[in-house]
């Protein structure tokens, strides 16, 4: 079994085994979870430059709610909208999966940096898509790369639409949370 750090870096460089790892471990989740504040803190302080504690606090929470409805849209498009004939999962798997999936987003803390750091956050927004996709298909199962990219597609479409209404419902005065961006 891989260390947490070995968890992150496998993740990070797209390796299937760690992917595969973490979906099997029901004890990673609380690891999972890790990355996804951590990648939140570190895309806070690199887009402030430091940043309030109070900011950093909410930016977390708000990664954390975003990390789970993630990963229920990705399993309900997933397993009930386009599943394969294999596929087999439940939603912790996928929030192992896409946890450690936001590995490379712990570089975000450098995109405060002139000229390089907007290069860099473009680097890693591609690079945790591609993390993204894996995490997907190897929790779902799939043979195929370009279904677990159409879960994804699907499941974004979804989330926006879903935070759009409640964006609309919070700005008539009809309550629920403004829009958080998502991890």
């Amino acid at each position: 079994m891989q260390s947490f750090t070995q968890r992150m870096i496998g993740a990070a460089k797209l390796q299937v085994p760690t992917y595969e790892e973490v979906e099997h471990d029901k004890s990673a989740t609380g690891q999972a979870a890790i990355v996804v504040v951590l990648a939140a803190l570190a895309a806070g302080i690199g887009a402030l430059g430091g940043g309030s504690i109070g900011a950093l606090f909410l930016t977390a929470i708000a990664s954390l709610l975003g990390w789970l409805i993630w990963a229920a849209i990705i399993w309900a498009v997933g397993t009930k909208l386009l599943p394969e004939a294999q596929t087999e999962a439940d939603v912790g798997q996928l929030l192992r999966t896409l946890g450690f999936a936001a590995a490379p987003g712990l570089l975000r803390v450098f995109g405060f940096i002139p000229v390089l750091g907007p290069i860099l956050l473009l680097v890693v927004y591609v690079w945790m898509l591609a993390t993204m996709v894996v995490a997907v298909r190897q929790a779902l199962d799939y043979n195929s790369t370009g279904r677990a990219i159409g879960v994804c597609l699907i499941g974004w479409l979804a989330q926006l639409l879903i935070l759009a209404l409640l964006g609309g419902a919070a700005s008539l005065g009809m309550g629920g949370p403004s829009p958080a961006p998502a991890v």
